[in-house]
């Protein structure tokens, strides 16, 4: 059975919404402190009252695309202020569909700035020895089903998120030697998000058992987080319900 102790301390990045949202309720519901990331504020503190143990889900405010290359110190004085790691999740991102015509380079870089490099720049900062308790520690990062197989208008942010894993992968094979730290990719297809709804019932049909829910996806990152996986590494799991 998957659980957490009270110093199980980890971080979950866009915990203010959908996936993140669902990642950060249901590790506090297993005991996990949770260190909640994301923009909103208002939303995250609903996101707390939510929380079965809302006195081990810390809040922080945080824009991670700002100042991208000082997200290592920032983790550090999250470690400072809340004790050494034992997880990450990156669950913080942006998705947006336009064809080849339309791309600007603007709009791109920002994509990969919040899916790639803030990501990136947050796992360096996590793999910093003085960060995390080393041996146990583990990292999902989520991709998307769209770095694998890109539909129509998903060029850039597909290839954000096929860059995400494939350097994860390679970072992974680096901590794991030298640290013990494990390193995943969650893909998930579209779920039932608040911002997804409408456009996912309209796709209800190329999914066998229906739409998929933000929970259908967390429980794989917690399951990735935790002691019970301490086995897997390098790994990208695509949650579509057999749609690819």
């Amino acid at each position: 059975m998957i659980s957490f102790k009270k110093n199980d301390v980890i971080i979950v990045t866009g915990a203010s919404s959908g996936l993140g949202q669902s990642t950060a309720i249901q590790l506090n519901e297993l005991g996990a402190t949770v260190i909640a990331i994301a923009r909103n504020k208002e939303r995250l503190n609903e996101t707390k009252l939510k929380c079965k143990y809302p006195d081990n889900f810390h809040i922080e405010v945080k824009d991670l695309t700002e100042k991208i290359e000082e997200l290592p110190v920032y983790i550090k004085e999250l470690k400072n202020k809340y004790g050494k790691f034992t997880g990450l999740a990156y669950c913080a991102g942006v998705a947006n569909i336009a064809p080849l015509q339309a791309i600007d380079l603007t709009k791109a870089k920002e994509i990969f700035d919040i899916n790639y490099f803030a990501p990136l720049f947050m796992v360096k900062g996590f793999c910093d020895r003085r960060n995390n308790i080393g041996k146990g520690a583990s990292i999902v990062v989520i991709s998307s089903i769209s770095g694998v197989k890109s539909d129509k208008g998903h060029g850039v942010y597909g290839g954000s998120k096929a860059a995400i894993a494939a350097s994860m992968k390679s970072f992974a094979r680096e901590v794991s030697e030298t640290q013990g730290i494990r390193i995943n990719c969650v893909s998930p297809s579209d779920v039932k998000t608040p911002l997804t709804a409408h456009k996912i019932e309209q796709e209800n049909s190329k999914y066998p058992f229906g739409c998929g829910e933000a929970t259908d996806v967390s429980n794989m990152i917690v399951f990735l987080l935790s002691y019970e996986a301490k086995w897997i590494n390098t790994q990208n799991y695509i949650i579509d319900c057999g749609y690819m």
